[in-house]
């Protein structure tokens, strides 16, 4: 448990946050499948990332990791090697539980697959039910973890319609159509498209069709590609903390380095640009089919309420609680809606998001995939709040000390050992930004 009893005082920083989780994953996932050494640095060293690269070395894929620096000897394509009753864990991470699934479509031994507290509420039919019509079969508890999947020798490739707007689903079905052999087509409605930026670097067979609100993916399967050598760039989700604290801070500024801002990723900053926040991008380029940039962010003192585009939801997914901390110092009421896959995460997000700010004195509605707040552009918290039995949620424990920095009150905040999954430095970089 953390305590904090005052505001934070206003800073002037260069900071640099660690490495992008989605692309940490992804790349580890990906290398394991070259054939050859790929080398990552920046990489991410959080638990999530941990899990996934424990995961390769128990599919008998060499893996190195020293500081922030890790090399993976690729095995290629359908190239895994393990043991009978071979048990995977995959901790706290959606991310890999559901894209882990997709490789081992082609794995004609049994292997299971299982996760933590969090992680086993959440569902996982819906990759299930895509990589079923690979061949592959499953057993599971109403499609929660603990998972068996059994592999097929001869994968077929699928149509598949992906409608909910997840990337961890489109993804898996990827993963999968890489070590099957002829064409498997996706249609998905937008979400975010790391993969999709990889496979056309490592120039894996692919073709991106924009259509209406959909893309469609075709994927030639069963191709050699080369090994990856990335350094990852900074997360946008975790720097997006710190773009709210700058934000609720008077007279502070921050420059954060390097920054991944994939446009399907950026739903935070166009929704916190609509409300008033100060934010800009300065050298802005391509690298390795990612957009990258520094990000400068300067305190404001006057906020709009906002009715937030549900358009922006699926590149803004992982950001809203911290987008809500906003709009509750907003002048006005904000609308935001279509939000229920929130609850699909490591906690029911929306109904915690609700909470934090009714623990704050902040008036909300909500439904179960919307909600209305109605800011107070002079909130101030002078009471105590606790924090605590949210399934250990990263997401609810960075939100709340951001709020206690920026509103006051005494906030005692359990579980913080729960951000070592996605951002083991955070409190560490929080303070950091008083110091001379």
């Amino acid at each position: 448990m953390i305590k904090i009893n005052r505001q934070i005082n206003s800073f002037n920083k260069k900071i640099l946050i660690e490495g992008d989780k989605s692309l940490s994953i992804r790349w580890a996932l990906l290398a394991s499948q070259a054939k050859g050494k790929s080398t990552a640095k920046n990489i991410l060293k959080s638990e999530d990332v941990i899990c996934t690269l424990k995961c390769l070395k128990n599919l008998g894929v060499q893996v190195n990791l020293k500081k922030n620096i890790c090399v993976i000897n690729g095995v290629g394509l359908n190239g895994f090697k393990y043991q009978n009753e071979l048990k995977l864990d995959a901790g706290n991470s959606g991310t890999l539980g559901r894209l882990i699934l997709g490789l081992l479509v082609h794995s004609e031994k049994k292997i299971k697959i299982y996760g933590d507290k969090s992680l086993s509420k959440r569902d996982f039919n819906r990759v299930i039910t895509p990589l079923e019509k690979f061949g592959a079969k499953f057993y599971s508890n109403k499609g929660k973890l603990p998972i068996i999947i059994k592999g097929t020798k001869n994968p077929k490739p699928i149509n598949y319609v992906e409608k909910r707007g997840s990337a961890q689903c489109k993804s898996a079905v990827m993963l999968a159509a890489l070590n099957t052999r002829g064409e498997t087509i996706i249609k998905a409605k937008k979400s975010r498209d790391h993969t999709e930026r990889l496979f056309k670097y490592l120039k894996i067979p692919i073709k991106l069709i924009k259509k209406n609100k959909n893309d469609i993916i075709k994927i030639n399967g069963e191709k050699k590609f080369k090994p990856l050598n990335y350094k990852i760039p900074s997360d946008i989700s975790s720097s997006a903390f710190f773009i709210v604290l700058t934000a609720l801070s008077k007279k502070s500024k921050i420059f954060l380095k390097n920054v991944n801002i994939n446009p399907s990723r950026v739903g935070v900053i166009k929704i916190l640009k609509m409300m008033g926040v100060k934010i800009k991008f300065k050298n802005t380029k391509i690298y390795k089919g990612e957009k990258i940039a520094d990000v400068i962010v300067l305190g404001s003192e006057k906020f709009n309420a906002i009715k937030c585009p549900s358009e922006l939801n699926s590149a803004a997914i992982d950001e809203f609680l911290i987008i809500f901390l906003v709009a509750a110092k907003a002048n006005g009421v904000s609308y935001f809606k279509n939000l229920s896959e929130l609850n699909q995460k490591e906690s029911p997000r929306l109904e915690w998001g609700s909470k934090i700010l009714k623990f704050m004195g902040v008036k909300t509605e909500t439904t179960k995939d919307s909600i209305k707040i109605y800011g107070n552009p002079k909130l101030k918290i002078d009471k105590k709040i606790i924090i605590k039995n949210y399934l250990k949620d990263h997401r609810v424990f960075m939100t709340s000390v951001i709020a206690a920095l920026s509103f006051g009150g005494e906030w005692k905040i359990h579980d913080e050992d729960c951000v070592k999954t996605s951002f083991p430095t955070f409190m560490k970089l929080i303070n950091s930004l008083n110091k001379k």
